[in-house]
């Protein structure tokens, strides 16, 4: 059987050691009993009453704040998220580390007002959003009404459509129609871009009206760039809007452009700097509201840990922490830093023993998820070799608590993706999102079947009340004894040769984050 699909044990800690002492007495000077020191197991215990709901819910209450008085939003690029970074380093610096504020630029985009799509001729008719169309992301701005002219498509029902993905399909394009372009084997981007230069007022980009894909395509173009409105819509829609001698309307109103934010790092004074420890969480919300669960809860968990940790005077290896940039545009924080690591200081890569995810830790419908390291439920990608480890950690915490846990695969959409990708073991905790709560887990966690375990996920309503406070209780507890655990272990999770095959495996595996390509 391969070692790494197995089950792995949880690493223990290392032996603990006595000490003997001279006491004076009243006899002259005597040989005292050995004095223990408590098991990682047993401060773990200490450490996790040291880290508190209450800490963290002042974390939180501070975010929301800043949301309040910034447009009700967090997000990277926004004075709200340069607020939110701002919070975090006093913080940090008030419980004595020296964090570092690392800046990139990035693709920001925000939808400013509200996108229409209608038919105008031959009959009206209104589409609405989001059961019939999604703005693109990137999609430019504009208030276009104009004939729709179907481009290289006649509607088949098929995955392999090269629909606006050539020059040559544009042939005859009559300058400022609106472009209908089915999805299919090239990227969004280049089909926008394509008819752009034809002279395209508009695009609409009709679903490949396969199994589960007809409804409205909610993707993104990927960065900035087209000027034009592009909307993705359903298979149905899209054969509607292809009649011959139709008109519509599109409206898009969007900021498309390039700016600029940053990443917070700090690290722990003590321990060994050439075996790392790092526990991550995305600072930014999305642009339609405070994201208090997402991420505000991961961000603040992480935070109360490393005030806490701050006081521990026997860690082993360093901690470090890291709130990432820009993760709803497509992980963009986290790749800046792995990237830039790998490219100028790859020995500083090698040097992190394990990265910790926490995205979204207090979800109101919630599940106790577990990053499935060794990708057991065959839905993922395979964690490199000590994430099996990590996940065992977890689960084996919350089953000394006897709290139930289930696996959630490696599935791109959070920030370990980078870490992974270069061989380094990874894991975490999550909550749960936009996905509906099944019977089964309603019976084990509580709450309602068929709601959304987190009905707010990505919405204006994802804000302080969006919080289950015992989520939050249970699984900081957790984050607070992983943390704790590996940084006061002297074991490694795995070996270098180990550490290589895992890199191998996990290579060409980067995902895009949340919104897909094509």
């Amino acid at each position: 059987m391969n070692l790494s699909r197995t089950r792995r044990g949880l690493l223990t800690a290392t032996a603990a050691v006595t000490t003997a002492a001279l006491v004076a007495t009243s006899g002259g000077v005597a040989e005292a009993k050995p004095a223990k020191k408590p098991t990682v197991s047993q401060a773990s215990k200490q450490f996790r009453k040291a880290v508190t709901v209450k800490g963290i819910e002042q974390h939180l209450d501070a975010f929301q704040g800043i949301a309040d008085d910034h447009d009700g939003t967090r997000a990277s690029g926004t004075p709200g998220y340069a607020a939110s970074r701002d919070y975090v380093v006093k913080k940090l610096r008030a419980a004595g580390y020296k964090p570092q504020v690392q800046s990139f630029d990035f693709p920001f985009f925000s939808e400013d007002g509200a996108a229409q799509l209608a038919r105008v001729s031959p009959s009206a008719k209104t589409y609405a959003e989001p059961a019939d169309f999604a703005t693109m992301t990137y999609s430019g701005s504009g208030d276009v009404t104009a004939a729709v002219q179907v481009v290289d498509t006649t509607f088949e029902r098929t995955e392999t459509s090269t629909s606006g993905c050539e020059d040559s399909d544009f042939a005859g394009f009559t300058a400022g129609s609106i472009a209908l372009i089915q999805r299919g084997t090239c990227s969004f981007y280049d089909k926008a871009l394509n008819a752009s230069e034809a002279g395209a007022s508009a695009v609409l980009v009709l679903n490949r009206g396969t199994t589960d894909e007809t409804g409205p395509v909610a993707g993104t173009l990927g960065e900035p760039g087209i000027t034009i409105p592009v909307l993705g819509i359903s298979y149905d829609a899209g054969v509607e809007l292809g009649a011959q001698g139709t008109t519509a309307r599109v409206v898009t109103e969007t900021t498309s452009e390039v700016r600029k934010t940053y990443n917070v790092v700090a690290e722990t004074a003590k321990g060994d700097p050439g075996r790392v420890v790092m526990a991550g969480a995305h600072l930014d919300s999305v642009p339609e509201g405070p994201g208090i669960n997402d991420n505000g809860s991961g961000s603040a968990t992480i935070l109360e840990v490393a005030e806490q940790l701050a006081k521990q005077k026997t860690l082993k290896k360093k901690v470090r922490f890291a709130w990432w940039g820009a993760e709803e545009l497509g992980l963009l924080g986290s790749y800046d830093y792995v990237d830039g690591l790998k490219a100028d200081n790859p020995g500083a890569l090698e040097d992190i023993e394990a990265y910790l995810n926490f995205d979204m830790v207090g979800s109101p419908n919630f599940v106790r998820f577990v990053y499935d390291g060794d990708n057991s439920l065959g839905t993922g990608v395979d964690g490199p070799e000590g994430s099996a480890q990590i996940e065992d950690l977890f689960v084996n915490y919350f089953r000394s608590q006897k709290l139930a846990t289930e696996p959630t695969a490696f599935d791109g959409r959070s920030d370990y993706g980078p870490f992974i990708e270069n061989g380094i073991a990874a894991g975490g905790l999550f909550t749960g999102a936009e996905e509906v709560k099944t019977a089964r887990q309603a019976r084990i966690y509580g709450g309602t079947a068929g709601e959304a375990y987190d009905a707010c996920y990505h919405q204006a309503c994802d804000d302080r009340d969006n919080i289950n406070r015992q989520a939050l209780d249970q699984m900081s507890d957790a984050v607070a004894h992983s943390v704790y655990t590996l940084a006061r272990s002297g074991k490694s999770l795995t070996s270098q040769g180990q550490f290589k095959s895992r890199s191998a495996r996990a290579a060409g595996a980067r995902v895009q984050g949340h919104g897909a390509l094509r």
